[in-house]
């Protein structure tokens, strides 16, 4: 194989434009690359999709609660950035903890599944909820899970690609991929080794996250289930927001610069490279680049995406805080609740299709992190209040271009008499919901299609099909976040602030170089 391709000339000065999570691990490993590193960041904090809200409660005081990714795993990546400039956890004030169970799955049939990382816990929960052949098709599915992560891991998601000929640089990993039916489909694959339809939706609904059904998804995606079922699910103490509030401690205490509330306007090129960055604050000289802005507003950069793009289905969120009086009496008592509609094909047809629509009968997402957390909890003189999110996958707006502005109200009401309904009691009268997100929210922010999910994973845009980090025509501009190499979640876009350093600092070997899993 061939070098792999990385900026040319000089590149002491890099400025990096976004403070999410992808804009500071790259400048994390490029300070420990010997750079010298300034972040931009339009917000007044940093976090990009993983940042936070301030909002009014009730009796007007103010409170944050998270604003966009509330599921974390492998924090091992954490430490990995970290670890770049000499850093650790303790050294920026970040506190992580396991969480158990990772899900609690509830069902249209009012039965319930506990999600757990601890294999035999796991094994128990399957064999009192689904029977002891399920219990020995989880160990296999599980160890099968294991292996398609594995092998996949290093030599494709943990790597640079310049074009698709790359993937033959590990011919042993692809053959083995190959053979653990890897190019075939997630949902076959966990068919083929459990039975009941319930465990087959605890272990494929992570196919949302790439933008397809599961029946469609590419059994490769096998990681992402492995990542959330087996790897184990974490909570960052002070809320998800907190983590890149320490990657940015560090960056700063590494000698790096964060400059907060000023956007950046521009970027300057002499020829095909990049020499300066307009701000609304004046002017930075640099030698390369690392953008992090959503693919749908990168034009405005002078980066040219020449292929149709397809973009994965969006979310209508809530954000706000109920009464623990109310949510005392919830059978529901866990940090992260799916809660399944009894519809599940149609479900996912209805937001992946061409012309989509909301789901009928939704799918959702309710995150209490008070549970975990009790410093999350409002004291107020009526009783405490704790923040409450739930989260449901829609169609994003290429799909279905509806008045989110007038219908986002309505569809609130829905969803709220939707779990009223399913055995969450004064939800719809005790959550004062202070703010909803829908596709309107994250277009106004520049994202393609309204999604926050930025590229659906279908196979014309996996792996080295994806737009690649290092851009066609722009000699020292380099990408980084889930719009490219490797995707969409957290893992992956702390990995692609990691591809993108390694683009500028030259270092093609990219293997992490601890426990990325990171459990301790």
């Amino acid at each position: 194989m061939s070098r792999l391709r990385s900026v040319a000339g000089r590149t002491d000065r890099v400025v990096v434009v976004g403070a999410g999570l992808a804009g500071l691990a790259a400048a994390l490993h490029l300070i420990g690359a010997g750079r010298d590193v300034t972040v931009v960041e339009r917000a007044d904090h940093p976090g990009g999709r993983m940042g936070r809200y301030r909002l009014a409660g009730r009796d007007g005081s103010d409170y944050a609660i998270d604003n966009g990714a509330t599921v974390l795993t492998m924090p091992g990546l954490i430490d990995e950035a970290l670890a770049a400039v000499g850093s650790d956890r303790a050294a920026v004030g970040l506190q992580i903890v396991p969480l158990a169970p990772s899900y609690h799955g509830r069902f249209a049939d009012h039965s319930t599944i506990d999600v757990y990382a601890d294999p035999d816990r796991m094994a128990a929960e399957v064999a009192r909820t689904c029977g002891p052949d399920d219990e020995r098709g989880y160990r296999r599915l599980r160890a099968w899970l294991a292996t398609v992560f594995e092998t996949e891991y290093g030599p494709f998601l943990d790597a640079n690609f310049d074009n698709p000929l790359d993937m033959l640089a590990d011919p042993a990993a692809l053959a083995r991929l190959v053979r653990h039916g890897g190019f075939g489909r997630l949902g076959h694959q966990v068919d083929r080794r459990i039975a009941d339809p319930r465990l087959r939706r605890l272990f494929t609904f992570q196919a949302l996250y790439a933008g397809v059904a599961p029946d469609r998804a590419l059994a490769i995606y096998a990681a992402i289930a492995h990542m959330d079922t087996s790897l184990g699910v974490f909570y960052p103490i002070g809320g998800m927001h907190a983590v890149p509030a320490a990657l940015a401690a560090a960056v700063t205490a590494a000698g790096g610069q964060v400059v907060l509330n000023t956007e950046v306007t521009g970027i300057d090129y002499a020829g095909r490279r990049a020499r300066a960055v307009r701000t609304t604050a004046g002017v930075l000289d640099c030698d390369a680049v690392v953008l992090t802005a959503d693919l749908g507003s990168a034009d405005r950069f002078g980066v040219r995406i020449r292929r149709p793009l397809r973009a994965a289905p969006s979310a209508v969120v809530l954000h706000g805080t109920i009464p623990t009086a109310v949510t005392r009496h919830w059978a529901a008592q866990a940090h992260h609740t799916i809660d399944f509609g009894a519809a599940w094909q149609t479900t996912f047809a209805e937001i992946t299709a061409r012309h989509g629509r909301v789901m009928a009968d939704p799918s959702l997402l309710l995150t209490r992190p008070a549970l975990t957390d009790p410093g999350q909890l409002q004291q107020h003189a009526d009783g405490d209040r704790e923040p409450l999110s739930v989260l449901a996958p829609c169609p994003n707006l290429k799909s279905a271009p509806l008045d989110w502005d007038r219908f986002g109200p309505t569809y609130q009401t829905e969803l709220l008499d939707t779990l009223e309904a399913r055995g969450y009691p004064g939800v719809a009268a005790g959550f004062a919901v202070d703010h909803l997100d829908t596709p309107a929210t994250w277009h106004a922010q520049g994202m393609v299609a309204g999604t926050p999910f930025a590229l659906a994973h279908v196979f014309r845009q996996t792996g080295p099909f994806r737009p690649r980090n290092l851009v066609r025509g722009r000699d020292n501009l380099v990408l980084a976040g889930c719009g490219t190499t490797p995707g969409v979640g957290v893992p992956t876009v702390l990995l692609s602030g990691k591809l993108a350093a390694a683009r500028i600092t030259g270092e093609h070997s990219t293997r992490s170089t601890g426990d990325p899993v990171g459990t301790h």
